[in-house]
């Protein structure tokens, strides 16, 4: 009950000294409204950057790795040894049977090749579509969502069957006055395919990669009919394996430890001899996107910094003051009984108090921020920033206010009365 009063009357005064000196309270409040507004306003927006690209990449699923050629990112000496890379084999298909024969600890498993083509449909044409040949598990490996009709099944895999499953932008560019193309035809490099699918819309992407909304997909055999695809030839399609790992499996250590092993295997390398492949993972990509972050949060933090230093200054200021003006309320307090501990914390908590306004007009600004059109990029003010916000305004608070409510509740009750 005594807190409760403490707190409430420690509202009360900082409140009143609000009131009484507006353009004085607000000048050294604004120290502490751009700290914050800066800081958290660079954390929102390296938060939203972050979860932009990040959801972007999404494309290349999580627990996967991908049997390619070229690795994602440099080696931990920052080296990309493109001269050797380029001399590797690209994975094949009959690797990628080998895998589905020997490997046990994956959950999906799928071999694909992309090109850009062509697709046509009598007068109506889309140019720079992503085709996509990919075999059965394809489909889980990348979320392939149907819209409308259905997934290959087996049977199309195999056989190569000229079946193809549309993007929604091909479905609206080739269809434009039919809301169902399922079962109807469309030419691929002059070769007629059936349509037996059409990919459920996802919307541009932040980073600008191709969504599915204008891939098309047939089964790989059937890709390998209009293109030629192998394992090294500079004329050929490079083909990219991704398997999918169990979920007892933490960090893939025994997936990457069992394909590294069969792959070498296959490829008759010798003990010293270094890798022919590239074992690559979508968490590479993304532990490297966090450097960039971090160092623009903690430039975030130096910016901010000084300006909430100022603001600090600021607040210390209103206190002395506060103390100067109110001296002799204080003696009048101590002569009826109150505790050092109460003076402390009745100008601790307005400090605290006036702070924690500055920081709420900080976060408002970056608040309106979010309603700013930024094209594909969607900026969100995170709980954990509102949060954030807030401890940094008390902290300051708290150290701008320390010295002045001590100095307050040292005062001796006659001296101040008099005063």
């Amino acid at each position: 009950m005594l807190v409760f009063r403490l707190i409430m009357e420690s509202f009360r005064f900082a409140w009143n000294a609000l009131k009484m000196n507006l353009l004085r309270t607000v000048l050294s409040l604004l120290g502490v409204t751009i700290g914050i507004f800066t800081i958290i306003a660079v954390f929102t927006m390296v938060d939203s950057l972050e979860k932009n690209i990040k959801d972007s990449l999404s494309f290349l699923g999580s627990g996967v790795i991908y049997v390619d050629k070229w690795p994602f990112t440099a080696d931990s000496k920052g080296e990309y040894r493109w001269w050797d890379f380029w001399k590797r084999p690209n994975p094949s298909y009959k690797e990628f049977k080998r895998f589905e024969e020997n490997l046990t600890n994956y959950s999906e498993i799928a071999i694909f090749v992309g090109a850009n083509t062509t697709v046509k449909r009598k007068n109506n044409s889309l140019g720079d579509v992503s085709l996509v040949g990919g075999s059965y598990g394809y489909g889980n490996l990348f979320e392939v969502d149907i819209d409308k009709g259905r997934y290959f099944n087996l049977v199309e895999i195999e056989s190569g069957r000229n079946v193809v499953i549309i993007g929604s932008n091909v479905s609206d560019a080739l269809f434009p006055n039919s809301p169902n193309p399922v079962g109807e035809q469309i030419k691929i490099k002059n070769l007629k395919y059936r349509v037996i699918g059409v990919i459920k819309r996802e919307g541009e992407s932040f980073m600008g990669f191709d969504s599915k909304d204008d891939h098309c997909v047939i089964p790989y055999n059937a890709f390998r009919k209009m293109y030629t695809t192998g394992t090294g030839l500079w004329n050929e399609r490079g083909s990219t394996i991704g398997i999918k790992g169990r979920e007892r499996d933490i960090g893939l250590v025994e997936l990457e430890s069992e394909l590294t092993g069969l792959l070498r295997s296959l490829r008759g390398l010798k003990p010293k001899e270094n890798d022919s492949f590239a074992l690559n993972r979508p968490e590479a990509i993304a532990n490297v996107l966090s450097g960039v972050f971090d160092v623009l949060g903690i430039a975030g933090w130096v910016i901010g910094g000084f300006s909430i230093l100022i603001g600090g200054f600021g607040i210390a200021n209103i206190m002395f003051v506060s103390v100067k003006e109110r001296t002799n309320i204080i003696g009048i307090q101590k002569s009826l009984g109150a505790k050092n501990y109460f003076i402390l914390f009745q100008f601790l908590f307005e400090a605290i108090f006036l702070s924690c306004i500055g920081a709420g007009v900080g976060l408002l600004l970056v608040y309106f921020i979010t309603f700013i059109p930024m094209g594909s990029l969607e900026v969100t003010l995170s709980f954990k920033n509102i949060v954030l916000g807030i401890v940094v305004a008390s902290t300051i608070g708290v150290v701008s206010g320390i010295i002045p409510a001590a100095l307050a509740a040292r005062l001796d009750p006659v001296i101040a009365i008099r005063s």
